[in-house]
């Protein structure tokens, strides 16, 4: 019990330092809304500390938040958070084998809708048809959010389009870059990867369980991280841009963005999402090559349908619609 009433007595504390944006709070005015003792305040601001935040502490104005470190955790990302329900509840972990794992067990624990599950190092992160996605520790961002739509479970598809569209808008909010997807969830920067998304679900025949959306970022990974034969296809945001991110900025804004187009989605169904979707897409009115398990098609690429399915129109004017595939152009 101790740990979650810690927990609720630091979150309360980065709410106000968020309210108060860089100005001082009084250890006084701290003790009184958190309810506890100004020795405890200062045990609080202590651990702070040991995370990396500097804080500074002035007689008779009390402290201020004069930076916040480039860490994932839970703290980071609450400070400054501006959503109802993605991201209220964190687990952190230093390190995990996959964030999709531990999202998968608390999901069916019971674990509310927008918790979002968040490491540091992921040693085992995998990607669509289970490819291994690499990540070393402090440069990108391993997440996987727990979701609970009142869907039928063949519509889910379309949640993952509506992450990449989420993801793409914070990309460009954070960083000025305009980002491209690739159908049907991989997110490029000038035609390099740096960006995939696995949608995973619980659920019965007739009704969705739980949606799980894994997201792996590369966010301040520089050239020389990435191994040779990645090096001409992947890419992070700090190449791009020049210079380092602020993780935890990126994931609050991540947050932010899939809550809005979920409620929309929510409300509204897919057109909006889709037309969103299509404004990002690389692939539209170009020729493709689709690898499937079961085969290969050529053809132009004419969009997404209301599911989300691509729709590849081959040489002889038949068009083709792809659940899953490899795309190359």
């Amino acid at each position: 019990m101790a740990h979650s009433m810690e927990s609720d007595t630091r979150k309360k504390l980065l709410e106000l330092f968020s309210e108060a944006k860089g100005d001082f709070i009084s250890g006084q005015k701290i003790s009184e809304i958190l309810g506890c003792s100004r020795t405890a305040v200062w045990k609080h601001i202590e651990e702070l500390r040991k995370e990396g935040f500097e804080l500074e502490a002035v007689r008779r104005l009390g402290y201020r938040i004069v930076n916040t470190p480039d860490k994932v955790t839970a703290n980071e990302i609450r400070l400054g958070l501006k959503t109802d329900i993605f991201g209220q509840v964190i687990h952190y972990e230093e390190e995990v084998a996959s964030t999709q794992k531990i999202a998968h067990q608390l999901a069916q624990e019971g674990a509310k809708e927008g918790t979002l599950v968040v490491a540091e190092l992921q040693t085992a992160g995998r990607g669509r048809m289970d490819r291994k996605w690499f990540s070393p520790k402090g440069t990108g961002i391993w997440m996987s959010l727990i979701l609970r739509p009142p869907i039928p479970p063949q519509k889910t598809p379309q949640l993952t389009l509506l992450s990449a569209v989420a993801i793409a808008q914070a990309i460009q909010e954070v960083t000025g870059l305009v980002p491209d997807i690739k159908w049907p969830n991989d997110i490029l920067i000038h035609g390099k990867k740096c960006v995939g998304i696995l949608t995973e679900l619980q659920a019965d025949p007739d009704r969705v369980h739980s949606v799980i959306i894994g997201m792996g970022l590369n966010v301040n990974h520089e050239r020389d991280q990435f191994p040779e034969e990645l090096r001409d296809i992947a890419t992070s945001l700090a190449i791009e841009k020049g210079e380092k991110i602020k993780r935890a900025k990126l994931i609050q804004e991540i947050l932010t963005k899939m809550e809005t187009l979920y409620r929309q989605y929510l409300q509204h169904g897919f057109l909006p999402i889709k037309l969103l979707w299509e404004g990002y897409a690389i692939s539209i009115g170009k020729e493709i090559t689709a690898r499937m398990l079961n085969g290969t098609i050529r053809g132009i690429a004419r969009g997404i349908t209301e599911e989300g399915v691509l729709m590849l129109e081959d040489a002889d004017g038949v068009v083709h619609y792809i659940h899953s595939a490899d795309i190359s152009f």
